[in-house]
């Protein structure tokens, strides 16, 4: 089910829409040269769906204990492939030190575009680094992935007054808080379907590659305790 849009979320996909529009504005000002994205370069054949599909296998062997990742790492570097990167997955996923990415989906060296701030949340910046992803590399789903225990979540349920500017993160999570209330979990989840919501609204590059079937964007949840990650609908 999709979530409802608040007002405020409503505001956010707004200001990121503006915030975007207003970068490319500052630059062609400041005399540079904005051009179009160069085509996608990613090597892999793998449909959106497909994609989807090798992140979750390899996050089951992950919690399998099976991993191969490392022999592949291996082969990379035998390849000398510093010069290019070809991902066919981006994950924006939380900055807790509890969350590899690429450990969790036994991916190697190049196969992920993983981009984290604290409470994988959507910002101008972190769209534009998901846009240059899947427009330019080429990557073919975008998993915004929240996980159990998520501090920032956390805090924005307390609502505590806390020191520094780690209180600008609140605003961003709010929405997920007032869907789902004061369990944490739950929040948690609202807030990766919420963020994915945002993403494939608010940036007019990847909404359009998801309307012409290129990219697919979905919401996930990671399971400290388990290893294991779900789908969220």
């Amino acid at each position: 089910m999709e979530p409802s849009v608040s007002k405020s979320t409503s505001s956010r996909r707004r200001f990121l829409q503006l915030g975007v529009t207003a970068t490319a504005a500052g630059l062609l000002a400041s005399g540079l040269e904005l051009t179009a994205p160069l085509p996608a370069q990613a090597q892999s054949k793998f449909t959106p769906d497909e994609a989807l599909a090798e992140l979750m296998a390899g996050n089951k062997r992950f919690i399998a204990g099976k991993m191969t990742a490392y022999e592949h790492d291996l082969a990379i570097l035998k390849e000398h492939t510093v010069e290019k990167q070809e991902p066919f997955a981006a994950v924006l996923a939380c900055a807790d030190s509890r969350v590899p990415v690429e450990l969790i989906f036994d991916q190697s060296i190049g196969h992920v575009f993983v981009t984290r701030v604290a409470g994988n949340m959507i910002t101008s910046e972190i769209i534009g680094t998901l846009e240059y992803g899947a427009a330019v590399l080429g990557t073919k789903v975008i998993l915004v992935m929240g996980h159990a225990n998520c501090g920032a979540v956390n805090a924005t349920i307390k609502g505590k007054d806390v020191p520094g500017q780690i209180s600008s993160l609140f605003p961003h999570i709010q929405p997920a808080v007032d869907q789902a209330g004061t369990n944490l979990e739950a929040a948690t989840k609202a807030n990766a379907k919420i963020q994915a919501t945002l993403l494939s609204q608010a940036s007019t590059v990847i909404s359009s590659m998801v309307k012409d079937g290129k990219v697919k964007v979905v919401a996930g949840y990671y399971d400290l305790g388990t290893g294991a990650v779900t789908l969220i609908d």
